[in-house]
C-alpha cells in the first residue's frame, strides 16, 4: 500500500501501475505522486533493457525486492539527474548523470529513492549470471556474484560512443518494424564499450597503492572503530577521508580483505560477542550498543555471523558459577 513517511512517498514496486504491449511493460507512478514510467524491453533470453524517466512531486522511495535464484548484473548509464539504492543493511550507491555503474545485485531488500521535482532518466541493462555465461564464460560470470547483496563492480563517466548509441536508441522510432533488432544491436555496442575495460583491467598487474592509500584506509578503519554505533554511510566514509566509493572499496579489499561494510559487521559482531560473554548484559542492551535498532535483526546477524545465538552465549555466561 502507497504511504507517505517524513515527506516520502513509499510504494512497492508490484504496487506501481503497469501496462503490458506486446512483450514490452511499462510501470507508471500514480498521478498523485507526479511524473514517471519504467519500461522493460525483453532484447535476448536473460538480458532486458529498462528506460526510466521519473520526476516525482515528492521524494519518492520504491521499495524492491531481488530473488537469492537470480542475481543479476546490471549496467547503468545515467543520463539525467541522479538516483540511489539503498539496501536493508544501509549499504547504498549513487547513480549519477554523465556515469555508468556496474553493479551485481544478489540477493537483496531495498529501495530506488529519486528526488523531488528533480528530472532522472536512465538507460539500464539487466543481465542474468546465465547471459554472461553465455557470452564471456562461466569463470568470468561467477567472479561478479560471489558476495551477497549489490555490490558496486565499476563507476566511470559514459564513454563518447555508448553515449552516441544511448541516444539513438533512446530516439528509435516505436512503429518501425525493425525496432527490435536495432534496439538489441544497439544494446550490444553499449555493453561493449561499457564493459570493455572489465576484462582489460584482469589483463593488468593488480593495483599499487601507496603510502598515502594505506593512510586512507586505516583513517577509514578507525571511523567506523569508534563510530560502529552510529556509523556513516559508504559515501559520506569515502568524502570524510578524502576519496570516492569505488577507491575506498578497493582499498578496504588489499589492505583488510574485506568491504567497509564487512568491516563494520565484524567490528559490531565481535564487539556483541564480547559484552555478552564477559557480563550479564541482556540482548536488547547489546544490540543497542552495537547500533541495532530492533534486538530481532540484531539476533538474526548475530546467528548468520556466528552460528550459534546470543541467547546461548548470555546463557552460557549466567550458568557459569
Amino acid at each position: 500500500m502507497t504511504k507517505k513517511t517524513a515527506g516520502r512517498w513509499r510504494i512497492k514496486n508490484e504496487e506501481l501501475q503497469s501496462q503490458q504491449q506486446g512483450n514490452c511493460l511499462t510501470e507508471y507512478l500514480p498521478n498523485e505522486m507526479g511524473k514517471g514510467h519504467s519500461t522493460l524491453f525483453p532484447l535476448d533470453q536473460d538480458l532486458n533493457y529498462i528506460e526510466t524517466h521519473y520526476q516525482p512531486s515528492q521524494d519518492l522511495a520504491i521499495l524492491t525486492r531481488m530473488d537469492q535464484h537470480n542475481p543479476r548484473l546490471v549496467v547503468t548509464l545515467g543520463m539525467q539527474g541522479q538516483s540511489r539504492f539503498v539496501d536493508a543493511q544501509g549499504r547504498e550507491i549513487t547513480f549519477n548523470e554523465g556515469y555508468t555503474s556496474i553493479t551485481a545485485f544478489s540477493s537483496s531488500i531495498g529501495e530506488r529513492q529519486y528526488q523531488a521535482n528533480n528530472p532522472m532518466a536512465q538507460v539500464r541493462f539487466s543481465m542474468s549470471k546465465s547471459w554472461l555465461s553465455r557470452y564471456f564464460g562461466e569463470n568470468t560470470a561467477t567472479r561478479f556474484f560471489n558476495k551477497n547483496g549489490i555490490n558496486l563492480i565499476s563507476y566511470k563517466p559514459i564513454s563518447n560512443a555508448a553515449l552516441i548509441a544511448t541516444r539513438q536508441l533512446l530516439n528509435c522510432d516505436a512503429d518501425n518494424p525493425v525496432k527490435h533488432v536495432f534496439m538489441h544491436g544497439q544494446a550490444m555496442s553499449i555493453l561493449a564499450a561499457e564493459m570493455g575495460h572489465l576484462w582489460q583491467d584482469d589483463q593488468k598487474s593488480s593495483p599499487v597503492f601507496s603510502q598515502k592509500d594505506k593512510a586512507i584506509a586505516q583513517a577509514a578503519r578507525s571511523i567506523l572503530l569508534n563510530e560502529y554505533k552510529n556509523p556513516p554511510s559508504v559515501a559520506e566514509l569515502s568524502k570524510r577521508v578524502g576519496t570516492n566509493q569505488f577507491k575506498l572499496k578497493q582499498l578496504f579489499h588489499h589492505f583488510f580483505n574485506t568491504t567497509p561494510y564487512g568491516l563494520l559487521l565484524e567490528i559490531r559482531m565481535k564487539t556483541a560477542y564480547q559484552l555478552l560473554e564477559s557480563s550479564r548484559c541482556q540482548i536488547d542492551i547489546a544490540a543497542a550498543h552495537v547500533g541495532y535498532n530492533h534486538a530481532s535483526n540484531f539476533s538474526s546477524a548475530f546467528s548468520k555471523y556466528f552460528g550459534i545465538s546470543p541467547g546461548n552465549i548470555a546463557k552460557n555466561h549466567t550458568s557459569k558459577p
